[in-house]
């Protein structure tokens, strides 16, 4: 089995492993607290207005009104309640998504990276080869990229076959950059992540796809709660922890991943050095 997909597996396990640690459990709660914070007060705000705005705008549309018509004919008239809430999910969704991963890469990451490293790297050197100023340029930068990404494709998500695969990509892809930059930025050097994001970056983009379809998950729970409003403040924080938690697993995938693939990289001019003696 090639290097890379070996670490692939064999990071995977471990990460699953992690995730029920008792702090890392913890540490899911620090994320959750902000973005419950944060997605309340624009429940407050925002809810009705946004749901009001759409619904408005379904109105005055023809062939909405025609489609409706015949779920009329059909006895299905309760379609169009539920129609705009469920639009408004699905638009705000990937924005969650978004600040959610945001949140975890800033105030979990760091905390989990050293958790694998304390446990399983203690002998890999730490280089600090990111400073702080150049980890928030480039979240924001890889953000911002991702959040273009959202807009210029909303339409397209109207098509179902694309739905499924154009949010988890753009997510995939966004974990990919924030998590491997994340995880390296304390151990290797800039050249170090730089050889190893391309070196690895399939199984990387990867990662991240898988963890971008995970993230899709918990819509489900949150597309109920636009269903249901009585239950909608109950599930947020839920939908928000189950959010935290698969990206704390994503990181801790990343960590054990790219820490193996940094230790194998400084190994290689032993392991030749060895072969040049031989």
């Amino acid at each position: 089995m090639p290097s890379s997909m070996r670490l692939l597996f064999d990071s995977f396990w471990r990460a699953l492993a992690y995730t029920l640690h008792a702090r890392v459990m913890a540490y899911s709660l620090l994320p959750l607290a902000l973005m419950v914070v944060l997605a309340l007060a624009w429940g407050y705000y925002f809810w009705e207005p946004s749901v009001g705005m759409v619904r408005e705008g379904l109105v005055t549309w023809a062939w909405v009104q025609l489609v409706m018509g015949w779920l009329r004919v059909q006895g299905g008239s309760d379609l169009f309640v539920t129609l705009a809430p469920l639009l408004v999910i699905l638009a705000i969704t990937p924005f969650l998504v978004v600040l959610s991963l945001v949140a975890v890469s800033w105030m979990m990451t760091p905390l989990l990276v050293n958790l694998v490293a304390r446990r399983r790297f203690h002998g890999l050197e730490r280089r600090h080869g990111a400073s702080l100023l150049s980890s928030v340029g480039w979240t924001l930068g890889c953000t911002l990229l991702a959040m273009v990404g959202f807009v210029l494709t909303l339409p397209l998500w109207l098509i179902p076959p694309l739905v499924m695969v154009i949010p988890p990509l753009v997510w995939g892809w966004l974990t990919y950059r924030l998590m491997a930059f994340d995880a390296l930025s304390q151990h290797a050097t800039r050249e170090e992540r730089i050889e190893i994001m391309h070196r690895h970056r399939w199984p990387l983009l990867l990662m991240g796809l898988v963890a971008g379809y995970l993230g899709a998950v918990p819509s489900v729970f949150w597309a109920s709660g636009a269903l249901w409003a009585a239950a909608f403040l109950l599930l947020l924080p839920l939908v928000i922890w189950i959010y935290s938690l698969i990206f704390a697993f994503t990181s801790l995938w990343f960590a054990h991943y790219t820490l193996s693939a940094l230790r194998e990289l400084r190994a290689e001019p032993l392991a030749a050095q060895a072969t040049s003696v031989g």
